[in-house]
C-alpha cells in the first residue's frame, strides 16, 4: 500500500512543524515525481474525488487487471466525511487502489503561507487516517502548483510530491473523442513511461478508460514510479 502507518504521526508532525518553523536554517525539500522511472510502466491517476464516478473507474481498472491512484480532497466536490464519500474511500482501498492527498480544499498552495499550507495538508491527512487508518505517502498539489514552502511542508511529513507528464484535459472540457485522440497520439510516440492526469469528477472519463492502452504498457502502482 501507498501509506506510511505511523501511529505517533499526530504528535511527531506537530512537534516537527513547531520546531522547524522556528529554525533559521533551510528545511529539506520533498522529492517531486513528474514521470514514472520504471521503463514500460504507466500510472493512471485521478484527482478531485471522492466522487460517485469512482465505482465505474475502479471497475474498468480492475477489469483490465490494473490499479489506479486516487488523489482525494477533503472538501471539493463534497466533504470527505460524508457517509457516501467514506464508503468511496474505503471501496478503492479494498479494491487494491492507492490513495494520496490532494489537500483539503484544492487551493493553490504556492499562494499560501506556511501555516495555511500546513492546514490544507493536515486536514485531509487527518481525515484519511480517521476514515481508513492510513496516512498518504504521496501528495499532489492542486493545479500542479508548488514552491519550496510546499516541498518543505511535504518533506516534514515524509511525503513525495507527484505531478504528471500527460494530461487528458478532461477538466478543460475535452470530449471523449478528443481525449481518445490525444491518447492515441501519445501511444504512437511510444513513450517509455506514462504518468497520466485524469479527474474522477468527469463522467466522460469512463469511456476513455476503455481506450487507454492497457495492452501496450504494464500498469504498476504509483509507488513503483
Amino acid at each position: 500500500m501507498l501509506f506510511n502507518k505511523l501511529t505517533t504521526l499526530v504528535f511527531a508532525l506537530a512537534a516537527s512543524v513547531a520546531t522547524v518553523a522556528a529554525a533559521p536554517s533551510k528545511r529539506a525539500l520533498a522529492q517531486v515525481i513528474t514521470s514514472c522511472t520504471v521503463p514500460g510502466t504507466a500510472a493512471m491517476t485521478f484527482d478531485d474525488g471522492p466522487y460517485y464516478y469512482i465505482y465505474d473507474i475502479s471497475k474498468a481498472l480492475v477489469a483490465a487487471n490494473a490499479t489506479g491512484t486516487f488523489f482525494f480532497n477533503g472538501n471539493n466536490y463534497g466533504c470527505i466525511y460524508d457517509p457516501d464519500n467514506v464508503k468511496r474511500v474505503n471501496y478503492v482501498l479494498d479494491k487494491g487502489h492507492q490513495v494520496g492527498s490532494h489537500t483539503w480544499a484544492h487551493k493553490d498552495l504556492a499562494t499560501l503561507t506556511w501555516d495555511q499550507i500546513h492546514d490544507e495538508m493536515w486536514r485531509v491527512e487527518e481525515a484519511l487516517m480517521k476514515i481508513s487508518g492510513r496516512y498518504p505517502a504521496f501528495m499532489r498539489p492542486p493545479y500542479g502548483s508548488y514552491n519550496d514552502l510546499v516541498r518543505e511542508a511535504s518533506a516534514i511529513r515524509g511525503q513525495v510530491l507527484a505531478t504528471w507528464d500527460f494530461d487528458t484535459e478532461d477538466s478543460l472540457g475535452a470530449s471523449v473523442a478528443q481525449q481518445k485522440s490525444s491518447i492515441d497520439a501519445l501511444i504512437k510516440k511510444k513513450p517509455k513511461t506514462i504518468l497520466s492526469l485524469e479527474h474522477e469528477t468527469y463522467g466522460a472519463l469512463n469511456s476513455v478508460l476503455e481506450a487507454f492502452p492497457f495492452s501496450h504498457v504494464e500498469h504498476r502502482d504509483l509507488l513503483a514510479l
